[in-house]
């Protein structure tokens, strides 16, 4: 992933939003073969998303992997320990670029962080070869590389004031691959493979919402490698914000952000 420092409480402002494209990817996931199922989340962030999962396998052992300390830190204070059902919830570092299960999984979810993960494809034989028999991969990504949100923030970084800086760090047109690329993968590594897009028309409330959204994900990189000169840091968001503004006018009743999203569900033969 590129280096950025990561806003527990500015992610979560869209919160519901974010957690909309989870539940339908885990609408879609078969029952698990485990009694009771090993689950991990493979990018928990702040573990929200994370502890649904224990409504539906309540006396699972999941654990939430990422590689934010300030995302682990929230998601082990408010998420982390027994849960009603028997199951338990718990949180530990990892990275997606280089994690290898040490134990079979029933489920390894992921939920909006591969299109972080230069050449994910690759890491896919590891994770299906640690599921059990029947277990399943499941996956969501933001597929939207191309719309105003991403091509903007892409043509201002490539501005010569801010090429140097910032052109490295921001996502590339090809960080997420083409549907039929993932389930030929998946498909191949001997899955039973089901592939879809969604486009949700996200309704923000408030003043500059989109800008709002972004920055609790896609500008965090940017943020971050200008955090030492706020001044800088600023001018950028300011005309960032003022073309975003053009692109995505307000209405009476709130500002539309589309967002198409990409999902994934693998089984693995019994």
């Amino acid at each position: 992933m590129p280096a950025a420092t990561w806003d527990p409480a500015q992610y979560l402002r869209h919160a519901g939003h974010r957690a909309r494209p989870f539940a339908d990817l885990l609408a879609r996931v078969p029952e698990l073969p485990g009694k009771p199922p090993r689950i991990a989340d493979l990018g928990c962030g702040p573990g929200n998303v994370t502890a649904t999962l224990a409504d539906r396998w309540p006396d699972a052992h999941i654990t939430g992997y990422d590689n934010s300390p300030a995302m682990l830190d929230r998601a082990v204070t408010e998420h982390e320990g027994p849960v009603p059902g028997g199951g338990r919830l718990d949180f530990a570092p990892a990275d997606a670029r280089d994690w290898v299960p040490a134990e079979p999984y029933d489920l390894i979810i992921s939920n909006a962080t591969l299109q972080w993960v230069d050449g994910h494809l690759n890491r896919f034989a590891d994770w299906i070869d640690a599921l059990a028999p029947g277990g399943t991969f499941a996956f969501q990504v933001p597929d939207n590389i191309d719309a105003p949100l991403h091509v903007l923030m892409r043509e201002l970084g490539r501005d010569p004031r801010w090429r140097d800086r910032v052109g490295d760090v921001l996502r590339h047109e090809d960080s997420v691959h083409a549907p039929g690329t993932y389930l030929d993968t998946l498909a191949r590594l001997g899955c039973e493979t089901d592939v879809w897009q969604t486009t949700y028309a996200h309704v923000l409330p408030g003043e500059d919402p989109v800008l709002d959204w972004v920055e609790g994900s896609g500008l965090r990189p940017v943020l971050t490698v200008l955090a030492d000169d706020p001044a800088s840091r600023d001018a950028f968001v300011a005309e960032y914000r003022d073309l975003l503004r053009r692109a995505y006018p307000s209405a009476p009743y709130g500002t539309v952000l589309p967002f198409r999203r990409l999902f994934a569900v693998a089984r693995k033969a019994a």
